[in-house]
């Protein structure tokens, strides 16, 4: 008999979903007026300042040429989307 929670071993035999790798931690020395800015333009796309720089270091690297292959998106937060088929 199993012991483990239907959330590790998968509802109904389906597996868990995977899990994403985890994400490096650095620390970041800005200049203040800078990190204001890097602020207030992060606000106005609705991102963190966290999720900016990820944003503005992405499009960089993508720009020359140099992000990896296998790199994924930028993990998406808050709500899901609406399914569609909801009425």
């Amino acid at each position: 008999m199993s012991t483990g929670t239907p959330e590790e071993s998968g509802a109904a035999g389906v597996p868990p979903p995977a899990r994403r790798p985890q994400r490096k931690q650095m620390l970041l020395r800005l200049d203040p007026a800078v990190h204001d800015a890097l602020t207030r333009w992060a606000g106005d796309e609705l991102r963190s300042a966290n999720a900016q720089i990820e944003f503005l270091l992405r499009k960089a690297l993508s720009d020359a040429g140099r992000l990896p292959r296998g790199t994924g998106g930028i993990p998406r937060r808050g709500r899901p989307p609406k399914d569609p088929g909801d009425g």
